[in-house]
């Protein structure tokens, strides 16, 4: 999947150099802004997960993760009690030139290594109060030696800059393309159980990220849009915090996003 969508993303961006039609829309003159808000559904690439602390020091290889898509309920995606607990995405963003904008948002994913799964393991921890050694051997993942999640939030903080180009300027009705490029912090909050230990569950810079996008913008009567997101990207998290005692984990793979979102375009101040 992380290949078709590095492929799109690419094709996005050159078929955007050929647009033909580059005018600046009327939501898209320096000085508006926008704000968007929808949800995401997100892919990973197998990792290697290092963990360290006073007793362990040992190195997980071709972890696999998933993502943990809410169940679709009224409350889970449209109350505003629960519109925090699924894979979400919000956005702010403001135009400072003719069809270029600057934005500011978070994606809020989710991260699971999958349970139960056999992979190899070198290093060594304790158990039963001595030292046990691996070198290259299968473990498994079993719920009384670990589980790892950032289901709090795989929370992908990030800058971006964008770029929309215009297909379809109709009356009431707009198709642009936006393709584009983010980098960004991840703070997650990290729910990490290791060999029974009390698990951190804080929030904690943890690494950063950076992606490329591109999108497909429907805008209706210059004011309202629906819009879907590609990115493909990489993340690197040198620090995820895995118990109060001090322990830390690290790993870094490659991530595929989809979402869909609603927003609006405004004016922020009256033009003098």
């Amino acid at each position: 999947m992380l290949k078709k969508a590095l492929t799109l993303l690419l094709f996005i961006s050159s078929f955007s150099a050929l647009a033909q039609k580059q005018s600046a829309l009327p939501y898209t003159q320096r000085g508006m802004f926008y704000f968007y808000w929808g949800w995401n559904w997100s892919s990973y690439t197998k990792s290697d997960i290092h963990f360290t602390g006073n007793d362990h020091d040992f190195t997980l290889f071709d972890v696999v993760g998933t993502d943990r898509p809410s169940r679709f309920t009224f409350d889970n995606y449209f109350s505003p009690f629960g519109m925090t607990t699924p894979q979400f995405n919000a956005r702010f963003a403001y135009f400072f030139k003719y069809n270029w904008e600057l934005s500011f948002g978070t994606d809020h994913m989710k991260y699971v290594a999958k349970k139960l799964q056999t992979v190899k393991i070198t290093g060594e921890f304790e158990k039963n109060g001595s030292m046990e050694s691996y070198t290259n051997e299968d473990i498994r993942l079993t719920y009384d030696f670990l589980q790892y999640e950032h289901t709090d939030g795989l929370n992908y903080v990030n800058f971006g800059l964008r770029r929309v180009f215009n297909l379809i300027d109709g009356k009431n009705i707009d198709l642009n393309i936006i393709p584009g490029f983010e980098g960004a912090l991840i703070l997650p909050r990290s729910d990490v159980t290791l060999l029974g230990k009390e698990r951190s569950d804080r929030y904690h810079l943890s690494g950063y990220g950076m992606n490329l996008t591109g999108a497909l913008n429907i805008t209706f009567f210059d004011k309202y849009f629906i819009q879907s997101e590609l990115k493909g990207g990489y993340v690197n998290l040198p620090k995820v915090l895995t118990s109060f005692e001090g322990d830390t984990a690290s790993q870094d793979f490659f991530f595929s996003q989809v979402n869909i979102v609603l927003g609006a375009y405004f004016h922020m101040f009256r033009r003098k």
